[in-house]
């Protein structure tokens, strides 16, 4: 390690020291927020690979619902049926702050409740296997929501955590041992200029006293 191209004296010391306690202080906060941090992000991760595994389940069965309406029904039809939906789905995103991680929050709404109305659409010319689609694609969306939100989140936080890893590491295998070698060089200079002082005192004096 290349120790800092500063002065040996007592007042660079002493800057130095408070570099180092300053800099041991934010190594630890750091490494404290990457832990946390990773600690989140494995609990986020493992909800995630459940959603997903759930939305992809549901999703399945509403397109096999889907296929088989479509194989029985004209594609014409099925374009005037889904074409004017009347149920009104709005969707607001804001921000949270998660250890100094914006995160999405996304708030889904609608005029009724999902479960009990799905989004409408024309009856005519229908069949069971459309009705049934369209509400598990209906009931699923907000697991859909959610789980776009959680995915999101994860991102965010990889990145936080790989930009904390990276200033933990500087700091750990530069900063600090970079001030330490330079800290351990003004003692050791220090220790040798008091020495070759006072080996000099000594010589005035015995040259005094002959």
């Amino acid at each position: 390690m290349v120790k800092l191209n500063v002065n040996p004296t007592r007042m660079e010391l002493t800057r130095l020291k408070k570099q180092l306690t300053t800099a041991s202080r934010g190594h630890k906060l750091l490494k404290d927020k990457q832990d946390e941090l990773m600690r989140r992000f494995i609990l986020l991760v493992k909800k995630n690979n459940i959603m997903r595994a759930e939305v992809e389940d549901e999703l399945q069965q509403a397109m096999k619902n889907f296929s088989i309406a479509d194989a029985l029904l004209n594609d014409k039809y099925i374009e005037e049926l889904l074409a004017v939906p009347k149920e009104r789905v709005s969707l607001d995103v804001i921000e949270k702050d998660v250890m100094s991680v914006k995160v999405p929050i996304m708030n889904f709404q609608h005029e009724s409740e999902l479960s009990d109305g799905p989004l409408e659409y024309g009856f005519l010319n229908s069949n069971d296997d459309l009705d049934q689609s369209i509400q598990k694609f209906t009931e699923v969306l907000p697991k859909l929501l959610e789980l776009t939100e959680i995915e999101k989140t994860c991102q965010l936080m990889a990145k936080e955590i790989e930009k904390t890893r990276r200033r933990v590491n500087a700091l750990e295998y530069m900063t600090i041992p970079q001030l330490e070698e330079t800290i351990y060089f003004i003692k050791m200079k220090l220790e040798e200029n008091e020495r070759a002082e006072v080996t000099r005192m000594i010589k005035v004096k015995n040259m005094g006293t002959t």
